[in-house]
């Protein structure tokens, strides 16, 4: 999740049909199957996001860019017939809110499905509760390789590279072409940190000479830009959300320390990230202009690049079914993530189930076609999300690319060049059965 500019995003409320005894969709035939809901006419999928709080900026727009693609494919028929009705709340990134939100969408929105709920430490708060109720999580916001686990887990599925594949790759990258490289990990002090550090690890463990983490929360990093500093590292890996980045480039500016940073995906937004420095600043720093040079790792089109006939697609669904703001990469992640589930949706049949569309996943999933740059890990052992990066460099306020995309898997898995064509969309925007 990564690229936008700070908004501010109401929870948008719908009309959602109302469920008969026994969590029975109303419109539903006495005599057939309860599935939460379901009807006829409409599917209900259900989502949390901090559209308050810390962590608001640029996750906010997420939900905002699927509400817009539900509402295109809606315009167009819907699927099988079927309108999507989408509820996203806000858990303003506590798990404590997110265990409340997410009980109200099974219990009293009773939703057929978990869209893309944001965040490690939150959806974690809700893992055990989704699984043990049958609850269908699909495409998790976030790279923790906690949604890959299907035996323990198998209604939950991830769907962005995992923070240890993108190590992996930064890594190898660092190594190849920085060997001189002293390396130092910034890093968030949770499994967000904790997967990163063991994929970079695989290829820099000898050029690494500090590792610093920090709370989330916890807005003073001083100490440990300082520790950086102080044993000399001269490229540093910052595994961190949006804030954090700008934080560190602050710091980093008062205390005259200038190594080349390598920010993770989700940390290196350009207008983002400007915007959060204006503000820590209060207006000291105007500009994303520190971020220039920073190397980081793409995976989606972003909207710097108009050409692209995905940010192409994606743009006119904004234009059409878009709420206030303007397209942001925020955005079109969400757009993305809304495709995924409307071919997963499209897999599970003309009369989806719960059941059904997990088993779609894992059959159909590592074929599904969009604006990603690397197939997904989908099968009945695997539920593991896109299988890889490409290397980009920051600069201008947009990126150039570094290297092709280059895909890989968890632990000693091989890094290697995808020569796979990249998919284009459909002429009408809306994905095919599988």
């Amino acid at each position: 999740m990564r690229r936008g500019f700070v908004a501010s995003v109401a929870v948008v409320a719908l009309a959602l049909t109302a469920c008969g005894a026994g969590g029975r969709p109303a419109g539903e035939e006495a005599g057939g199957a309860a599935e939460p809901g379901i009807t006829d006419t409409s599917v209900r999928v259900g989502a949390h996001f901090p559209l308050t709080g810390v962590a608001a900026p640029g996750y906010s727009e997420i939900p905002t860019g699927a509400q817009a693609y539900f509402d295109f494919v809606n315009a167009a028929g819907g699927v099988n017939g079927r309108q999507i009705e989408y509820v996203f709340k806000d858990d303003a990134y506590n798990p404590t809110q997110t265990s409340q939100v997410v009980n109200e969408l099974v219990l009293q929105d009773q939703v057929f499905a978990l869209l893309g709920g944001l965040g490690t430490p939150t959806h974690s708060a809700v893992l055990d509760y989704l699984n043990g109720e049958g609850v269908p999580d699909l495409f998790v916001s976030s790279g923790s390789l906690l949604w890959d686990q299907p035996a323990e887990n198998p209604q939950t599925f991830g769907w962005q590279p995992d923070y240890e594949v993108e190590a992996k790759i930064i890594g190898q990258y660092v190594q190849q072409n920085l060997p001189q490289a002293r390396v130092g990990l910034f890093l968030q002090d949770d499994d967000l940190g904790r997967d990163a550090e063991i994929g970079a690890r695989t290829y820099l463990e000898d050029q690494i000479v500090a590792t610093v983490r920090y709370t989330p929360g916890n807005t003073d990093v001083a100490p440990q830009i300082a520790e950086l500093q102080a044993a000399g590292a001269d490229l540093v890996l910052g595994f961190n959300v949006p804030s954090y980045t700008a934080l560190s480039q602050l710091v980093s500016l008062r205390l005259n320390y200038d190594p080349q940073w390598f920010y993770s995906n989700i940390g290196s937004d350009p207008a983002l990230v400007g915007s959060l420095l204006a503000r820590f600043s209060e207006g000291a720093v105007t500009d994303a202009g520190l971020l220039e040079g920073v190397l980081t790792t793409e995976y989606l089109p972003g909207v710097d690049a108009p050409d692209d006939p995905w940010t192409q697609l994606f743009t006119r669904v904004w234009d059409e079914h878009g709420g206030e703001g303007e397209l942001t990469n925020y955005r079109v992640y969400g757009m993305a993530q809304a495709y995924t589930f409307v071919q997963a949706l499209l897999a599970a049949g003309p009369d989806p189930t719960r059941e059904g569309i997990v088993a779609a996943v894992e059959e159909s999933g590592a074929s599904f076609t969009g604006p990603w740059a690397a197939p997904f890990r989908y099968s009945a052992d695997r539920h593991a999300g896109m299988s890889g990066v490409e290397v980009t460099r920051i600069t201008g306020g947009t990126t150039e690319s570094l290297t092709p995309v280059l895909v890989t898997d968890n632990g000693d898995a091989p890094i290697t060049e995808y020569t796979g064509e990249r998919a284009q969309p459909p002429a009408d925007g809306i994905p095919e059965a599988p």
